[in-house]
């Protein structure tokens, strides 16, 4: 019994590390200075630099981008949140035929590649001036988030008794006293859960937000930190600076949220 625990901490442990080892590469990375050529496994044998993080904040706006992308990725997930519990609550309370084709349905469009609408969504943007704005970028990421958003709600719905809901509308309750007084503050779990898959997906938005949001002022993340890399050359180190500097929000807001992360997730499972 013991080797068996034995066996299983060991095998966690090497998975951890295996896990760890991008990041431990792109530590070494961006406190070298641009002309310690050592592998990317040791670190700066002349001490370490942080001119890498100053060209990437100066020369590459990367702290400008992190905010551009803050101010998308808190907008997108609070429309995901509002819209998909909302759109949730009669799905998972009417059971119906319309109700399960709609389901179907959205889970078919989760199923849908986010490039393969990007020449009409372009033309479109384009035609009501939403281009190198931050509705023009908002509105399309929280249309692709909300089916999976509808998806977990739902499910989670379904976990919930339903005779709360009938003691509420016995003592008088409306529809939407019930929805937002009995219903809604049990679902923070999945709530967190939504935030958390919708943040890290909008935050980490390369294709359209590349496209939808080209002028410099306006670039999010993850094309500014593509910006470092052109025809002309590369500048690896900065732009592994400004991953660091980028990943450092989503890290601090998943300490924080994990347990309710992982709740969400296992909620509902044994009814979903």
């Amino acid at each position: 019994m013991k080797s068996g625990h034995v066996v299983r901490g060991t095998v966690l442990v090497l998975v951890c590390l295996v896990q760890l080892i991008p990041f431990y590469l792109a530590v070494t990375t961006a406190f070298k200075p641009l002309t310690d050529l050592s592998s990317p496994w040791l670190f700066p044998a002349g001490g370490a630099t942080l001119e890498n993080f100053s060209m990437a904040v100066e020369e590459g706006g990367v702290l400008h981008a992190i905010w551009n992308s803050v101010v998308v990725t808190v907008s997108a997930t609070a429309i995901v949140c509002v819209l998909g519990a909302l759109a949730a609550y009669p799905l998972a309370r009417i059971r119906s035929t319309l109700n399960r084709g709609i389901e179907i349905l959205v889970l078919s469009v989760m199923m849908i590649p986010p490039l393969s609408i990007l020449v009409p969504l372009y033309s479109m943007l384009n035609r009501a001036g939403l281009l190198n704005t931050y509705a023009g970028l908002i509105l399309p990421l929280a249309c692709l988030e909300l089916p999976r958003a509808v998806f977990l709600y739902t499910q989670f719905l379904r976990s919930i008794p339903v005779s709360l809901e009938e003691a509420a509308r016995v003592d008088g309750a409306n529809t939407f006293e019930v929805f937002f007084r009995i219903v809604l503050p049990l679902l923070k779990p999945v709530s967190v859960t939504v935030v958390i898959l919708t943040g890290v997906y909008v935050w980490n938005e390369f294709a359209l937000s590349s496209y939808i949001m080209s002028g410099d002022s306006m670039k999010t993340l993850a094309p500014a930190i593509a910006a470092f890399f052109g025809e002309q050359g590369s500048q690896v180190n900065a732009a592994v600076a400004g991953s660091l500097l980028g990943a450092i929000p989503m890290i601090v807001a998943y300490v924080f949220l994990q347990k309710y992360f992982i709740r969400g997730m296992l909620a509902g499972a044994d009814k979903g």
